[in-house]
This record gives structure tokens, C-alpha cells and sequence, in this order.
């Protein structure tokens, strides 16, 4: 079982962004990072994953609102993002990862 001091559940119960940034410090990552995804992807009311064109490499496109889109890469063992586009776009696939072979 898991043990978590008191200190911990207040920050869980009563502020889980701080909560986020104290664990974010812990494990060395910097809170800038937090904040950004925090914001990018908590302000966005619809998120969808496209695969990428086969003539395009392996790789995602993840689109934002249908107006932005994020381009990630595959380099071997993981991704890596690329650039972002703006337009309009098309609806995503929510079955992307249903058939994932582990």
C-alpha cells in the first residue's frame, strides 16, 4: 500500500496544480513545462489524433479545436515533434489505438 503524508492530501484535495508542480520538482522537470501543457491542452475543448499519411513516414498529427495541428516523427524508439500547422480541419479517429499490438 502506498503511503502519502498529510502534507501531500491537502495539496491532492485543495490545490492539485500546485500539487503537479511539487511533483513536477521532485522529478526535475520544470515547472515552465507543466504550465505549458496545462495550458495548450486544458484550454482545448476537442483534441484528436490523426495517423500521418502513409507517403509521410511513421508518425501523428494531434489537431487542437480543429484549427491547429502538431506534427510528431517517429526517430527509432520515439517521437519527436516537428512543427505545427493552422487551418481547419477534419474530425479524428478515436479508434487510432484500438488495434496496438503490444
Amino acid at each position: 500500500m502506498l503511503k502519502i503524508n498529510w502534507f501531500t492530501k491537502l495539496l491532492i484535495r485543495f490545490t492539485p496544480k500546485t500539487f503537479l508542480r511539487y511533483v513536477a520538482k521532485k522529478q526535475g522537470i520544470k515547472s515552465e513545462k507543466l504550465d505549458y501543457a496545462m495550458k495548450l491542452f486544458g484550454e482545448s475543448k476537442r483534441i484528436d489524433i490523426h495517423p500521418l499519411p502513409s507517403c509521410s513516414g511513421r508518425g501523428f498529427i494531434i489537431t487542437l479545436d480543429n484549427k491547429l495541428s502538431l506534427f510528431f516523427y517517429q526517430d527509432c524508439d520515439h517521437f519527436y515533434y516537428d512543427g505545427c500547422e493552422m487551418g481547419k480541419y477534419e474530425k479524428g479517429n478515436v479508434t487510432i489505438f484500438d488495434n496496438i499490438q503490444e
